[in-house]
């Protein structure tokens, strides 16, 4: 008997994340046709179909009956953060599972989420819903995104950042006093579709230029996710003139002197069995190719001769594992499914 497909929903698929996710939906083998959304406030203009896997989709206009007449499962939000603060209370009500890879989800606590400015029509609610989901990055959280209703997909620089930080803190060998800086750089698509100064070819092209240091939205969810106190942690990103794609350079003391073995069976040890990450061996280091066009988070380290100073590099593909693919990855999670499903 032929096994029925899984009903899924994107909205938002005009955007780069939702682009990359309704193309590695299209070719997964478990899902169905899903259905491309657009929200009613982009009618003014007609939109072209989406151009996906060498075929044209249209993207038809978002309304909850069209998620009913189409038996919809699973609601992949692609949306700004306050327009997925506003569809996820009802869209739970009426029993969907929510992937949502804006940052309207990902933060528990007040002084972090207070950077989006929500303004929630029923506070209490939204509350409840913001204590109940669940943060998507399936290395740390997998057993709790599979009965999840609600999932908050991570941020992309979060991600490269919290993977590569979590082995070492949860094994308490970091000298967490002395501070831990993560210099990060990003592709442009990482700003999103929408265009601005910062982005525009001109102000990008044969440059390198920091933004957001002290104030970026990604912090919190850091800082929450590896219980670490907002003065252990400086976070800098950068643009890089390149489409995709982030590296990490970590900087970060440990608090005893350990060799490279140890600190490489830290990371092998956390992430055993985990599909989509990559440890490199000393001398090799990752770089923005390797993971390209993946859901591979790739980690490599460099330690002193000291054996306490440390420096640990993390790349992933902010679309996929940043974005895209680890929303798939959380799906498959969320049904039983092999987490590579639909990935390789």
């Amino acid at each position: 008997m032929t096994q029925q497909k899984l009903q899924t929903a994107v909205l938002g698929a005009s955007g780069y994340a939702g682009m990359e996710l309704a193309r590695l939906l299209a070719r997964h083998p478990r899902v169905g046709e899903s259905l491309l959304l657009r929200r009613e406030a982009e009618n003014g203009t007609e939109m072209p179909p989406l151009p996906l896997n060498g075929h044209s989709r249209p993207l038809q206009p978002f309304s909850w009956a069209t998620l009913e007449k189409n038996k919809v499962k699973v609601l992949f939000l692609a949306t700004p953060h306050e327009v997925s603060r506003t569809l996820v209370p009802e869209a739970v009500g009426r029993g969907i599972r929510i992937i949502d890879l804006s940052g309207a989800w990902r933060l528990k606590r007040d002084e972090h989420r207070a950077i989006y400015g929500f303004c929630d029509s029923d506070p209490q609610k939204a509350a409840s819903l913001t204590q109940s989901a669940i943060y998507g990055l399936p290395e740390l959280n997998a057993e709790r995104i599979a009965g999840a209703q609600l999932v908050a997909n991570p941020g992309c620089y979060a991600t490269s950042v919290i993977l590569a930080l979590a082995p070492l803190l949860r094994t308490g060998i970091v000298d967490r006093e002395r501070g831990i800086i993560a210099d990060c750089k990003s592709g442009v698509s990482g700003a999103g579709k929408e265009p601005s100064a910062r982005t525009h070819f001109v102000s990008v092209a044969d440059n390198l230029s920091a933004y957001a240091v002290f104030g970026h939205r990604h912090v919190g969810e850091i800082l929450e996710q590896l219980a670490l106190q907002a003065t252990e942690f400086t976070f800098a990103p950068h643009l890089l003139p390149i489409p995709r794609g982030i590296l990490s350079t970590i900087y970060l003391r440990l608090r005893q002197p350990a060799t490279g073995a140890e600190v490489e069976a830290c990371f092998r040890d956390f992430y055993a069995g985990r599909p989509w990450m990559r440890i490199f061996a000393p001398p090799q280091l990752p770089q923005i190719q390797f993971s390209l066009h993946s859901n591979y988070c790739d980690i490599g380290f460099c330690l002193a001769p000291d054996g306490q100073r440390l420096v640990v590099i993390s790349c992933v593909d902010n679309l996929l594992k940043g974005a895209a693919g680890q929303a798939v990855q959380n799906m498959n999670l969320m049904h039983g499914w092999n987490e590579k499903e639909g990935l390789n």
